[in-house]
């Protein structure tokens, strides 16, 4: 929304003022990229929707899941997208059945992993050329990492997970991390230093063990949404540039 600052001027000049804030609005808006509504089959038994925000110019393509408690259109999974589209990263964001369904009960493994991969075979067919990069919050993202465990994703180079879930709150244990090592792309972990699902202590000799191939960004005062205290002197919209500055400086050198 563009604030006229200069409403008082009287006369020609405020008139032209005013038109020519109007034109820039209708430019950007004009220039706004809107996301396409999709629809995937999952396994020709389930059918779940997804949203595809393409710029103009995209050199990568990011098949992002939601969490377990908010689905794709979550504040947090918008503004995400919002910020690699300005960084020429394209997004496909969609919901797991039990979402789609408006459940509160994730779906069980099996059927989860098969719609990571209905996903980013939609947006292979959606985005030919563009390299796949795969992952997503919490949930989304473990999801993601069993399912490139268990076999490969067609096409990806890479996952990111934004706060991987490691634990329950208040059980700390690395056991959701075994898996990991059967992944064979690189990997980067964006983790909250308050997150209560991913002690850092168990968390960094993961990371570690997993070699050169996963690295871990580490997100001061943040919790696992994201959310900072005010104390911390840093705010939201600061956290945000930098969780998607650095996903997209990664898949930007993953992609190579």
């Amino acid at each position: 929304m563009y604030i006229f600052d200069r409403i008082s001027q009287k006369g020609k000049a405020g008139l032209a003022y005013r038109r020519a804030c109007l034109a820039v609005a209708a430019e950007n808006e004009m220039n706004a990229v809107s996301p396409l509504q999709l629809e995937l089959n999952v396994d020709g038994a389930e059918s779940v929707s997804a949203l595809l925000l393409r710029p103009s110019g995209a050199r990568a393509c990011y098949v992002f899941a939601h969490g377990a408690g908010a689905g794709m259109t979550h504040e947090f999974m918008e503004r995400v997208a919002a910020g690699l589209c300005d960084r020429a990263i394209a997004t496909l964001r969609y919901q797991f059945p039990y979402m789609e369904k408006r459940s509160k009960r994730p779906d069980a493994p099996p059927l989860a992993h098969a719609t990571v991969r209905a996903a980013v075979a939609e947006a292979a067919r959606s985005c030919p050329g563009l390299a796949l990069f795969a992952g997503g919050k919490s949930f989304g993202g473990r999801m993601t990492s069993q399912a490139q465990a268990i076999a490969p994703l067609a096409g990806v180079r890479g996952l990111a997970f934004l706060g991987f879930p490691l634990h329950p709150a208040g059980k700390p244990s690395d056991a959701r991390a075994s898996h990991l090592s059967d992944v064979r792309v690189p990997m980067l972990f964006i983790q909250g230093t308050r997150d209560k699902l991913a002690e850092l202590t168990l968390l960094e000799p993961v990371v570690k063990r997993l070699g050169a191939s996963a690295s871990l960004h580490q997100v001061a005062e943040a919790d696992h949404s994201f959310h900072v205290l005010a104390r911390s002197g840093r705010n939201e919209r600061e956290v945000m540039r930098e969780i998607v500055d650095e996903l997209s400086a990664w898949i930007g050198a993953t992609a190579g």
